[in-house]
């Protein structure tokens, strides 16, 4: 009987928990934060042209069904959130060559960031990712209390790095400049 009240005791604390993650966790906008970073053991420019391989993602990315890029600007992403599949358009509103990338959605899944490729020396860069991003529905919103972007985020960054350590060098380079104006 003692440990039936417990556990119950339990999983009310743990439920009024995660209910305040849910509601204090995200902005008046319903959005939500991340911030990744990990070092990379190749030049910043390596980095940087690989990453700039959009349809390359989901080889890396295990959420990430396909990236399609229409144009130097847009791309359209397919993947799998929360176990639903979504699809959305993306535009880079931002791209300086070995510096940094920068996107926001604009249409379906709300979300944008950036990415910046810092020299650390010579053969290794440190990648950080800056996501914004609004959970969608219950699910979403408890998957987002409890961290699941964030922990998909590390991992697809350390995916990055394995990925592009073993193969040590890009598979290609789009070395364009798009001004955020």
């Amino acid at each position: 009987m003692l440990n039936r009240v417990v556990a119950v005791a339990a999983l009310a604390v743990g439920g009024m928990l995660l209910s305040k993650k849910i509601r204090g966790k995200n902005d008046a906008n319903g959005s939500s934060a991340i911030i990744e970073a990990i070092e990379v053991n190749v030049p910043d420019s390596v980095a940087y042209n690989q990453f700039t391989q959009f349809e390359d993602f989901p080889q890396f990315m295990k959420s990430v069904k396909e990236i399609r890029q229409l144009d130097d600007k847009r791309l359209h992403w397919k993947a799998n959130v929360a176990g639903e599949d979504k699809e959305w358009d993306a535009e880079i509103t931002e791209q300086i060559p070995d510096k940094r990338i920068a996107w926001r959605s604009i249409g379906g899944v709300r979300n944008g960031g950036v990415v910046t490729f810092h020299k650390i020396s010579d053969n290794v860069t440190r990648v950080t990712l800056q996501m914004d991003y609004e959970p969608e529905g219950l699910l979403e919103q408890i998957g987002d209390a409890l961290g699941a972007v964030r922990m998909e985020t590390r991992s697809n960054l350390s995916n990055f790095k394995e990925l592009l350590e073993k193969r040590g060098k890009e598979t290609g380079a789009w070395r364009g400049k798009i001004d955020q104006h």
